[in-house]
């Protein structure tokens, strides 16, 4: 059994942005993929959950970028599971550059869904087989559960096609993180070079879905108030301030919200 599973990646052409580093939707790319190799290895992926009608899918999603690795830089990515936490099982995810030194960490909170109800199961009993890699961590504390925020305006509608949809029937969690890119001045993250992202994904998304993306600034914030606002923070805010983002998909037909998200770019002083 591999408790932390590792593989060794190199930033291809179609995983960065005009800023030659790689992008947020990239670096899920790589956890998911990460992940779903290490949870085939650990006898819980895909095929052995497929034949019991149930399957992944992640619910909440906390990540913090030090540095964008650049393009035809070679990382390593790792990612391991944690112990339970109530309905969730917890697994936290890493990128190191070619030095060692970590430059993206993350945790993320899974639920084990039932594919004909489309309801959450309790996890503890397969979370009991598999290692827990007590005191290794990537990130602090649970991912951020995100409250609704009111008055934000609709920026743009984006409906699910064909590239959005999974295996599973829904939106993939990947291609969350490219409507919220496509939702936010390029400019603004193209110039990133520190980032925190938290998203929580509150309802399913299938083909020909229509979603309302809303998005609104919550303005710059001082750095020293960045880095006490919420765990790991310190990692966000080498320069004079941070710019804070709230993002929400809404699907028109019920009002309900399919996801929410809030994202802290900082910049190193010099960029400032």
């Amino acid at each position: 059994m591999v408790d932390i599973w590792r593989e060794k990646i190199t930033v291809r052409f179609g995983d960065v942005d005009r800023s030659d580093r790689l992008t947020l939707a990239s670096i899920f790319s790589f956890f998911q993929e990460a992940a779903i190799s290490h949870a085939a290895e650990l006898g819980v992926g895909r095929e052995a959950l497929a034949s019991a009608r149930q399957a992944w899918v992640l619910s909440r999603f906390s990540l913090i970028v030090e540095h964008r690795p650049a393009y035809n830089e070679t990382v390593e990515v790792s990612t391991w599971p944690r112990r339970s936490e109530k309905l969730f099982a917890l697994r936290d995810n890493e990128i190191r550059d070619a030095a060692g030194t970590p430059v993206v960490r993350s945790r993320g909170s899974w639920l084990i869904l039932d594919t004909e109800k489309r309801r959450p199961l309790r996890v503890e009993s397969i979370m009991e087989a598999l290692p827990h890699n007590d005191g290794i961590d990537a990130f602090s504390g649970s991912p951020a559960a995100l409250n609704a925020r009111e008055g934000m305006p609709k920026v743009t509608e984006r409906t699910a096609g064909y590239s959005d949809i999974d295996y599973l029937g829904h939106m993939n969690n990947t291609r969350y993180i490219q409507w919220i890119q496509d939702a936010t001045d390029a400019d603004i993250l193209t110039r990133a070079d520190k980032i925190r992202l938290d998203i929580n994904y509150l309802g399913e998304v299938k083909a020909g879905d229509t979603v309302e993306l809303r998005t609104a600034s919550l303005g710059a914030v001082p750095a020293e108030t960045a880095a006490s606002a919420a765990a790991n923070a310190s990692a966000n805010a080498p320069g004079e301030s941070d710019m804070v983002f709230a993002y929400e998909g809404i699907r028109p037909t019920d009002g309900h919200a399919v996801f929410r998200a809030e994202m802290r770019i900082g910049y190193e002083t010099s960029k400032n």
